[in-house]
């Protein structure tokens, strides 16, 4: 199954910004399979079950209840089996702080959630096509924040 989909997990505590979220990978024309969890503690017990099929990429929210996106950040890259995992910040925040915060911890790319549908759909689109292995291999601070 891993070869025919691009596996995808969001961990977010807001249930609307879960439900838009799978909303638009079902609109876009990608073959995806999506999980949900809303907080970080049982996004870290799925990642951290040898039984756990991995994703490609993990969307992460920074605030939410029990662990949040910055320990769960943390965790992962430090962690032998998880840390080539891409990693896409997903907040409401732009703080310059979160942002440079997240780019030396080891994210791939900061994502501010946007306002509308139509933009969220064209962002994930783009980061679940990009090529992960050639994207960090240049990554600096200016390709860092995705901005449409």
């Amino acid at each position: 199954m891993q070869k025919d989909f691009t596996l995808i997990t969001l961990a977010d505590d807001d249930e609307d910004d879960r439900l838009l979220f799978t909303d638009a990978f079902d609109e876009l024309k990608i073959n995806t399979v999506v999980s949900t969890f809303n907080n970080g503690q049982l996004l870290m017990d799925f990642l951290n079950n040898p039984e756990s099929v991995l994703p490609h990429i993990i969307f992460l929210d920074l605030n939410m209840p029990i662990k949040n996106g910055i320990d769960c950040l943390k965790e992962i890259k430090q962690n032998e089996r998880l840390k080539n995992i891409a990693i896409a910040i997903y907040s409401t925040s732009s703080s310059d702080d979160d942002v440079e915060n997240t780019f030396v911890l080891g994210a791939n790319v900061y994502i501010k959630k946007p306002a509308d549908f139509n933009t969220l759909k064209k962002i994930l689109n783009d980061v679940v096509t990009v090529n992960w292995q050639y994207y960090t291999s240049g990554l600096n601070k200016e390709n860092f924040l995705l901005r449409l």
